[in-house]
């Protein structure tokens, strides 16, 4: 998740929509289209997986099949490289753990098993 975030900041998000990334299905920083993906990435990442065909077709309403493959594939990648992390212990960087006491500590962000 912090490396994820830390990524987003390069990517220009903005501080204040990265910390508000858990309250997406209400804040008003995040778009109908934003919340559609935002809401497949929660249900994908869940176990076992609930991506239902409502959500779904809601996703398909505001993204292209490219853009939706890209999509899907993003969630699968990190959906397993949190798990090997998780499953491995696999030490944070500075940089990640810098970003996540720093952006995501609010929402229960820890650093846990994975310091250094």
């Amino acid at each position: 998740m912090a490396h994820t975030a830390g990524a987003a900041l390069q990517l220009g998000v903005e501080d204040k929509k990265l910390e508000a990334v858990w309250e997406f299905r209400s804040s008003e920083l995040f778009s109908t289209k934003e919340r559609a993906a935002l809401e497949v990435a929660v249900a994908g990442a869940a176990q076992p997986n609930e991506v239902t065909d409502d959500l779904f077709a809601e996703l398909k309403r505001h993204w292209n099949e490219g853009e939706i493959v890209e999509i899907v594939a993003v969630i699968s990648m990190f959906g397993f490289m949190n798990r090997w992390n998780d499953t491995m212990a696999t030490p944070l960087e500075e940089e990640p753990i810098h970003v996540g006491e720093k952006h995501l500590a609010k929402s229960g962000w820890r650093v846990g098993k994975h310091e250094q």
